[in-house]
């Protein structure tokens, strides 16, 4: 098994779907790093040599900001806007959607499976 930024990439995939296991890399980016390489996508990741292996963890390093990297950047910038109490980051601080999506219905991934009817708000009181 291959390591390449820090991510051991699967063998029995095609090299083109194994970099895709990399945080930041899509199958867009793993397209056009296996064509820089001049590497064939539909390759398998068990099969390339040590030398492609090489080239393409060079690539990565020095073009790409993937991994911990990365999640550190996103991080920040998302602290960033919750310290300047921005619109985006008190959508981020209260866990609601940020991109104007509706929450009357539809929010379930960022609020959770939360079903709240509304009610009145008056108690019934028991009888004696």
């Amino acid at each position: 098994m291959a390591r390449i930024a820090g991510v051991t990439i699967p063998d029995n995939k095609r090299i083109d779907v194994a970099l895709t296991y990399i945080y930041g890399i899509g199958s867009m980016r793993a397209r056009q790093i296996t064509q820089s390489v001049k590497i064939d996508g539909a390759k398998h990741a068990k099969d390339l040599s040590n030398d492609e292996l090489i080239r393409i963890r060079n690539i990565i390093e020095k073009n790409y900001k993937v991994e911990g990297d990365l999640r550190r950047e996103i991080a920040a910038n998302i602290k960033r806007l919750k310290d300047a109490g921005t619109y985006r980051g008190t959508r981020h601080l209260k866990g609601l959607p940020v991109h104007g999506q509706r929450t009357r219905t539809n929010s379930r991934t960022r609020r959770g499976n939360v079903r709240r009817t509304t009610t009145s708000g008056k108690r019934t009181v028991e009888k004696k």
